[in-house]
């Protein structure tokens, strides 16, 4: 189990940067979306707790799989060993999502 992948997936949620490390990755049956599986946290038992990671811990608990959109993703990294996961604000960053269509506000499609 020592030779497992992981992976460094950045992507925008709600405003945010989100970083995160997972064991598996791949391109979901749903289109236009990346699954993420087997998230990594650090352990428990550090006498340090970063509040960053621990929101994220408790944001990803008990979730089995992901569905992350696929312009949401900054960037997938393979990487040798785990990080530190964590949430950076965008504010004040050159930072942009892809821009996506806004969706009609009264839930249908035409004029009445």
């Amino acid at each position: 189990m020592a030779d497992e992948t992981i992976y460094r997936i950045q992507f925008f949620n709600q405003g945010q940067v989100y970083e995160v490390y997972a064991h598996s990755i791949y391109q979901s049956d749903l289109y236009g979306f990346i699954e993420v599986e087997d998230y990594i946290f650090g352990e428990k038992s550090q006498v340090v707790i970063d509040p960053g990671e621990e929101r994220l811990r408790n944001e990803f608990e008990g979730v089995e799989r992901s569905f992350i959109p696929m312009h949401a993703v900054i960037r997938i990294d393979e990487v040798e060993k785990e990080g530190q996961a964590k949430v950076t604000d965008t504010k004040g960053q050159n930072v942009m999502p892809f821009p996506v269509p806004a969706l009609p506000r009264d839930g249908g499609g035409g004029s009445t």
